[in-house]
């Protein structure tokens, strides 16, 4: 661990191999950089592979804006067997010979196309009760999960040899890949689950631009780390006087300018390009929301 690696803040874009689940993958983060405060941006699960992003440090209070962002996946979803985890590491529960045709195959995937209803699945670490529904599905309890609303902006087939599917998928936060091969199965009467799933973009954050688990080290990890704000690098920029960064950082409020963002949640900078953190418009005032500023790092000189 470098000399100044505790006090470090960022991003780091993880490629997940298969097999860790994401909290494996926070500890081995933590292990490399000495950093306690270490969280993810959205739960892989085991089976699946591809971009995870890793907050550390006050990055982590960012966390929230890069999870609400859309992903996109590659799926390959297994026709013909329903499993209890609607994915190939649970048990076959139901089978039945695949038999439909090509005009049914896409009608049954246009119904999942725009916003749809979904359950999560049982196997998930979906909370119910602050308790995740995975612990409550191996205790054997019976819990009922309400169906929530969640948005398909693209879903394309790209490959069809019997019985698997191959899928390109870039939907909303929340949304749960397993459950659209579960439910597609079902539509299809013919039972469905996933084999294969790799996230491959959250935002406009893409898997190509990770770097590998195994590439980190003590010595590898900290050029890879990206500054905090590109958490939120998709909201607008907002600049700021020296004199009005220095108020929002001592919980004042700042009236809002004509030529400035009318958005009413914005990232903003002082005008030597530190990043003051995210403010919000009320009532034509800027308001501090999670403030940044006056760190080492970013002091106004």
């Amino acid at each position: 661990m470098s000399e100044d690696s505790s006090h470090a803040e960022g991003l780091l874009l993880i490629d997940k191999p298969t097999g860790p689940t994401s909290h494996d993958i926070v500890d081995v983060v933590r292990r490399v950089s000495g950093i306690r405060r270490v969280g993810h941006t959205g739960t892989l699960d085991p089976l699946a592979s591809g971009l995870m992003i890793i907050c550390l440090g006050r990055a982590t209070r960012l966390a929230e804006y890069v999870s609400s962002l859309p992903k996109s996946y590659r799926a390959t979803v297994r026709l013909g067997q329903e499993t209890d985890s609607y994915d190939s590491e649970g048990s076959v529960i139901w089978e039945k010979h695949v038999s439909f045709s090509s005009d049914e195959l896409n009608l049954a995937l246009n119904s999942f196309r725009g916003e749809i209803f979904q359950k999560p699945p049982l196997f998930s670490a979906k909370k119910v009760k602050g308790v995740p529904l995975y612990k409550l599905a191996r205790k054997g309890q019976q819990v009922s999960i309400p169906e929530r609303s969640v948005t398909i902006y693209d879903l394309e087939l790209i490959g069809w040899e019997q019985p698997d599917l191959d899928l390109f998928i870039r939907c909303s936060s929340g949304a749960y890949i397993r459950a659209i091969a579960h439910d597609l199965g079902s539509l299809l009467n013919c039972g469905g689950h996933i084999t294969s799933l790799r996230r491959i973009s959250i935002g406009d954050f893409s898997v190509s631009d990770s770097v590998p688990l195994s590439t980190l080290s003590q010595h590898k990890w900290m050029p890879y780390l990206r500054p905090s704000d590109a958490a939120v690098g998709h909201l607008s920029r907002l600049m700021l006087s020296e004199q009005d960064s220095l108020s929002l950082l001592n919980g004042r409020i700042v009236e809002h300018q004509s030529n400035q963002p009318k958005d009413s949640l914005v990232r903003a900078y002082d005008p030597h390009g530190h990043f003051v953190g995210i403010v919000i418009l009320k009532d034509k005032f800027w308001r501090g929301k999670k403030i940044f500023y006056g760190n080492k790092s970013a002091r106004i000189k």
